[in-house]
């Protein structure tokens, strides 16, 4: 059998194909593979648009934030603090152990310390990209 690597033309219709077999394994190796996605939304009062929010996935007891987005004029009146608020206790009712994301260095990685996380890992490169910082909130006391 040969197999052949090629560009994908549309990146995003190629995710689930690649992924799927991972999923499958992933499965048969440890059970219950499929993450339950969690998202919280921001709009205005009198418009339904989607302005930011958080999304996040929690599988086998991690629970990952993969976006928090405050549009900037919202910033500084706590919907940051509120949705990281609601997220936790989403992972709480989850039963998970802890909370991780991620920031580069010119993200919140303040914001994120205010609120319990700390850095356990980082990868360098060049700034003011870099670094980026993983970090994690405990959940069950360790």
């Amino acid at each position: 059998m040969r197999y052949a690597i090629t560009r994908a033309a549309d990146a995003s219709a190629a995710y689930m194909p690649i992924w799927a077999p991972l999923l499958a394994f992933n499965q048969s190796a440890v059970g219950n593979a499929d993450g339950v996605p969690f998202a919280l939304t921001i709009t205005l009062d009198d418009d339904p648009t989607v302005r930011g929010g958080l999304w996040a996935l929690s599988l086998w007891g991690s629970f990952y934030i993969g976006l928090v987005v405050v549009p900037s004029e919202a910033r500084g009146h706590g919907r940051g603090r509120e949705l990281m608020r609601q997220a936790e206790a989403e992972a709480l009712a989850r039963d998970c152990g802890h909370i991780w994301l991620d920031t580069y260095a010119f993200q919140a990685r303040p914001f994120y310390e205010r609120l319990g996380f700390e850095v356990f890992g980082q990868i360098d490169g060049p700034p003011p990209v870099f670094p980026r910082y993983f970090m994690q909130k405990r959940l069950d006391g360790a």
